[in-house]
C-alpha cells in the first residue's frame, strides 16, 4: 500500500451537549428555552466517515437517535474516549447492526473502559447468551498509535479531573472531549492538526472539563486552521451569542454540523 495514499473524511457532530444534554429536564433558563436548532444538544459524540465507511466516537443515551437523524445503516467500529454513562450506555442499540451486518460490532477502548463495559452490559459477557443481545467485540487501545483497516488513529491521553480518558486523531482531524488537562508530549500529538475538536462547558472552570479560556487556550498552542467547541453546557449561553465572542477560526459545533477534511492513510 501506498504510504501517501489519502484518506477524506467527514465528521459529523452527532451531539454536542454535556452529560444532562440542552435543554436540560426541568430547566426553564434562556437557553433550555431557546426555539434555535443550534441550541438543542444530545450528549457529545462524533461520526467519522473515511472514504466511505462510517466509525462513531461515543455511543451515549443518544445513539439510537443520532443514528436514526443520519441515517447510518452500516457502522464499522466505534471507539470509546472513557465509560462514563453519557459515552457508553448506548452500546445496547448496536444490536440492528449486529442484525444487519452478521457480525459483532468491534469496539475499541482500553483496559479499564472494557472491564466497566463488562460490569453495565454483564448480559452481554455472560456464559449464557440470552438471545437477542448485544454483540461486542472487544479491542484494547494503549497510549500508541492503532489502525482500523488500514487508518491509523493516535489516541491522545487527557485527564477529566483525575480519571484518565483517550482523545483521538485521524489523518488532519483530532477530537478531545471531557477533558481538563493534555500533557505538554500528548499535546505535540496533535500539533498539525487542521481540524480540532475540544470541548469547552462553560465560561466558569470546572473541575473535570476545559472552559472557554482553557478550550481557547489549547487551540492558540495546536493553531489549527480551524477549531470547534463541543460539550457544551446550558450555562454556556446561546449558540449565536457564543460565536460572536470567539476568534475568527473558532466556531461553536452544532447538532448535525458536518466538516471535511483529509489526511494520509498512514
Amino acid at each position: 500500500m501506498n504510504r501517501e495514499e489519502k484518506i477524506q473524511i467527514e465528521a459529523t457532530f452527532l451531539g454536542t451537549g454535556t452529560s444532562q444534554g440542552v435543554p436540560v429536564i426541568a430547566c426553564d433558563c434562556e437557553v433550555c428555552r431557546s426555539e434555535d436548532p443550534k441550541d438543542k444538544r444530545l450528549r457529545s459524540s462524533l461520526l467519522l466517515n473515511i472514504n466511505g465507511q462510517n466509525l462513531v466516537i461515543d455511543a451515549g443515551p443518544d445513539f439510537r437517535a443520532q443514528m436514526l437523524r443520519e441515517q447510518v445503516n452500516s457502522l464499522r467500529a466505534i471507539l470509546l474516549t472513557h465509560e462514563h454513562v453519557d459515552h457508553v450506555f448506548g452500546l445496547d442499540d448496536i444490536r440492528s447492526f449486529n442484525w444487519v451486518q452478521k457480525n459483532p460490532m468491534d469496539i475499541f477502548a482500553e483496559d479499564r473502559v472494557q472491564e466497566a463495559l463488562k460490569k453495565i452490559f454483564h448480559y452481554v459477557f455472560a456464559d449464557f447468551k440470552y438471545p437477542g443481545i448485544p454483540k461486542m467485540k472487544l479491542h484494547t487501545i494503549k497510549n500508541i498509535p492503532f489502525k482500523i483497516d488500514g487508518i491509523k488513529f493516535i489516541p491522545i491521553r487527557c485527564y477529566h479531573h483525575k480519571l484518565p480518558v483517550y482523545g483521538f486523531r485521524v489523518g488532519d482531524l483530532t477530537y478531545i472531549t471531557d477533558t481538563s488537562f493534555i500533557p505538554d508530549e500528548e499535546l505535540e500529538k496533535v500539533k498539525g492538526t487542521k481540524i480540532l475538536i475540544v470541548n469547552a462547558l462553560r465560561k466558569e472552570k470546572h473541575i473535570s472539563h476545559f472552559n472557554l479560556e482553557e478550550a481557547l487556550e489549547v487551540i492558540r498552542k495546536i493553531n489549527p486552521e480551524k477549531a470547534y467547541l463541543t460539550h457544551l453546557s446550558h450555562t454556556f449561553g446561546k449558540h449565536e451569542d457564543i460565536q460572536k465572542e470567539l476568534p475568527e477560526n473558532v466556531f461553536v459545533g452544532y447538532d448535525a454540523m458536518k466538516i471535511r477534511t483529509e489526511g494520509l492513510k498512514d
